[in-house]
């Protein structure tokens, strides 16, 4: 299933300039897995070296922020998006 990726623009180097991208993945564990294959400067920006998601990361799968699910292997439907955010510090 063919579902789209968001990315911030601040991690286009990370995606070949790419901000909006689509995966061909069945579930959104294996959408997952497959962006860090198919992107994986990605890996070291958005999770920890224990495999956590980066405390100022959320990733979203349409409008549920993934740390609310219970089960990644949610089987995905056409339309479906992965978006990433980013917060961004500075003064």
């Amino acid at each position: 299933m063919l579902i789209t990726v968001s990315v911030p623009s601040l991690l286009r180097d990370c995606t070949g300039g790419n901000v909006k991208f689509q995966l061909d993945a069945l579930t959104l564990q294996e959408a997952l897995n497959q962006l860090i294959s198919s992107y994986p400067l990605l890996r070291v920006h958005l999770w920890t070296e224990t495999g956590q998601v980066r405390k100022h990361v959320l990733l979203y799968y349409n409008d549920t922020n993934i740390a609310w699910l219970d089960d990644l292997n949610i089987t995905l439907q056409q339309g479906d998006q992965l978006i990433v955010f980013q917060a961004v510090s500075g003064g």
